[in-house]
C-alpha cells in the first residue's frame, strides 16, 4: 500500500495525447451508461487516450464493475484502487500523479456531465489555453442548490479572488504544466479547480451541457457543501481572519460610545430597570460573535494540525494496469 505514484513506473509506455481522470464512490448504477458514453466520445475524437478510474472506496459493486471494464478494455484503461474513502479532490490528486498524458481532463462519473463534452475542452485547449474551466447551461438541479451555489461563488470570489463562474463543475482541461505544479503541492485539504487556476497563465471557461443524474444520488450532502467551501475559503485567503479582527475592532469602537451614551443618560435621566434587557441582548451578540471567531480561528488551526502531522494523502489497494499497453488504439472500438 502507498500515498504516492513514481511516474517512473511506466516504463517505456508511450504517453498517451489526453489523461481522462474520473473519481468514483458507489457510482454502480450509472458506471455501465458511463463506459457506454465515454470509450465512443474519446474514440471519436481521434489520438491516443488512457481513462483512468480511481475508486475511493465504494461500498457497492462499483470496484467489480471497474475490474471488468479493465479487463475489457486494458489498452486504454486503468484503475486505482483506494483502501477508504479519502474524498473526491485526492481521488483526483491520485489521478493526476499517475497519468502520462499532455493534458488532463477530470470527470464526475454520474454523466451530469456528458462525456462528449470533452472534444470541446480539448478543441478550446488547441487555441492556446493551459485551463478550461466550464459552466453548466440549463442547470438540471434543485432551486436550492442553484441559489447556494451562486451565493458561495459570489462570497467566494470577494475572498480568494480566483474567477470560477461555476466552481461545482468538475469537467475541467489541465495542461502537463498545471497537473505537474498540482502533483508538486502536498496540500491536505484543496479545491483543485481553484489551485489549478492560480497556476494558469491563460485560463478560459466555455458552457457545456448538463444532465439529470442518470442514476443514483448524489453524493454531496449540505454539510459536504459547507465543508468543500471552507476548503475553498480558508486553503486560498486569511481574508476572513482579516475580517473578523476588523469587526473586532468596530465592535469595541461601539461599545465605548454605547458605555459613555449609558453613562450620560444615566446621569441626566437616572437608572433604568428595563435596560437590563438590552444589556442581555448585547452581551449574548457579542458572545455569538467570539464563538464564531473562535470556530473560523479553529477551522485554520486544524488545517495546520492535519498538515503538520504528514500522514499519506490517501493509501492505494491496489492499482490495474497493463505494463505492456501503447496507448495508440483502434477507432470506433465498443466499450
Amino acid at each position: 500500500m502507498r500515498g504516492g505514484f513514481a511516474h517512473a513506473q511506466s516504463g517505456s509506455l508511450v504517453n498517451p495525447r489526453v489523461s481522462v481522470v474520473v473519481p468514483v464512490y458507489n457510482e454502480e448504477a450509472v458506471l455501465p451508461g458511463l463506459f457506454a458514453r465515454l470509450y465512443p466520445a474519446l474514440d471519436a475524437i481521434g489520438g491516443s487516450y488512457e481513462v483512468i478510474f480511481v475508486n475511493d472506496g465504494s461500498s457497492d459493486r462499483s470496484p467489480a464493475l471497474l475490474r471488468e471494464q479493465f479487463q475489457r478494455r486494458s489498452d486504454v484503461t486503468r484503475v486505482i484502487l483506494f483502501n477508504g474513502n479519502f474524498g473526491q479532490h485526492l481521488a483526483i490528486m491520485a489521478g493526476f500523479e499517475a497519468s502520462r498524458g499532455e493534458r488532463v481532463v477530470t470527470l464526475d462519473a454520474d454523466l451530469q456531465n456528458p462525456p462528449e463534452e470533452i472534444a470541446r475542452l480539448l478543441a478550446k485547449m488547441d487555441e492556446g489555453y493551459d485551463y478550461v474551466g466550464t459552466v453548466r447551461r440549463d442547470r438540471h438541479d434543485t432551486v436550492f442548490r442553484r441559489t447556494a451555489s451562486r451565493l458561495m461563488n459570489a462570497i467566494r470570489e470577494r475572498i480568494t479572488r480566483i474567477r470560477m463562474t461555476d466552481q461545482g463543475c468538475m469537467l475541467r482541461a489541465y495542461s502537463r504544466d498545471i497537473v505537474n505544479a498540482l502533483n508538486s503541492c502536498r496540500e491536505i485539504n484543496t479545491y483543485i479547480p481553484a489551485l489549478a487556476y492560480t497556476f494558469a497563465q491563460r485560463p478560459t471557461e466555455i458552457d457545456v451541457a448538463h444532465e439529470d443524474r442518470a442514476a443514483g444520488e448524489s453524493k454531496y450532502s449540505l454539510y459536504s457543501l459547507v465543508r468543500l467551501n471552507f476548503d475553498l475559503v480558508t486553503g486560498f485567503s486569511v481574508m476572513p481572519l482579516q475580517l473578523f479582527s476588523l469587526s473586532g475592532i468596530v465592535i469595541a469602537l461601539l461599545s465605548i460610545v454605547f458605555v459613555v451614551a449609558l453613562a450620560v443618560r444615566r446621569l441626566l435621566v437616572g437608572p433604568e430597570a428595563e435596560g437590563v434587557f438590552t444589556l442581555f441582548g448585547i452581551a449574548f451578540f457579542l458572545i455569538g460573535i467570539t464563538l464564531f471567531g473562535i470556530g473560523l480561528l479553529g477551522e485554520y488551526v486544524g488545517r495546520i494540525y492535519e498538515q503538520v502531522r504528514e500522514r499519506p494523502r490517501y493509501v492505494v489497494q491496489a492499482i490495474l494496469e497493463r505494463k505492456d499497453a501503447v496507448s495508440e488504439q483502434p477507432k470506433q472500438r465498443q466499450a
